[in-house]
């Protein structure tokens, strides 16, 4: 009998640790395919609530990756001027907005910026993190500890390297920019 106790409480452990896992995984649509999403909620836990509460509200559909910087990054996340299907668009001022949620306090960690990593865009003030966010198509250890990492891209990276590169001689700006589908939980 008592086995069969400890039995039951590790299945209800591992289906319980399962549903929470699933809980933070997202599904980004880009045009070339699906990118699974891992998102670090022990670690970031405010920037992957916001991240989730914008995504799972619709504020990602059709925003614009406005800055891709090859062998760098590619931007978006801008909700308020990036969404090219909003009365709102204006591609000359995408990467200028947020959301209508007040800024995030910074949350750094030892987490690296490796390929795949989702981290938080900003200005210089570290508090000033809102809806924009990056994926890193290469490390990029000079961003470590300044930048707030939630994510990492776990299935779909060859999708995200598609996404249109920006004109280098104008810190990465897009013409005619590839934009996010859609940006779901799963």
């Amino acid at each position: 009998m008592n086995k069969f106790i400890v039995y039951i409480f590790i299945l209800f452990f591992l289906i319980i640790n399962q549903s929470i896992a699933q809980e933070n995984i997202m599904i980004l649509k880009l045009k070339d395919g699906d990118v699974k999403i891992e998102l670090f909620e022990d670690v970031a836990p405010n920037h992957v609530k916001r991240i989730k509460e914008l995504a799972d509200s619709g504020k990602y559909d059709n925003v614009v990756f406005h800055r891709v910087i090859d062998g760098f990054m590619a931007q978006t996340g801008d909700v308020k001027f990036g969404n090219s299907e909003s009365k709102d668009f204006n591609l000359s001022m995408a990467g200028m907005g947020g959301s209508d949620l007040p800024d995030l306090k910074q949350e750094f960690s030892s987490l690296p910026h490796d390929r795949g990593t989702l981290s938080m865009a900003r200005s210089s003030d570290p508090n000033s993190a809102n809806s924009q966010f990056f994926i890193c198509f290469k490390p990029a250890p000079f961003l470590d500890r300044q930048y707030t990492v939630f994510g990492k891209v776990l299935e779909g990276m060859e999708f995200v390297d598609k996404i249109k590169r920006g004109d280098d001689s104008n810190n990465g700006a897009v013409t005619d920019p590839d934009k996010i589908i859609s940006f779901k939980s799963n």
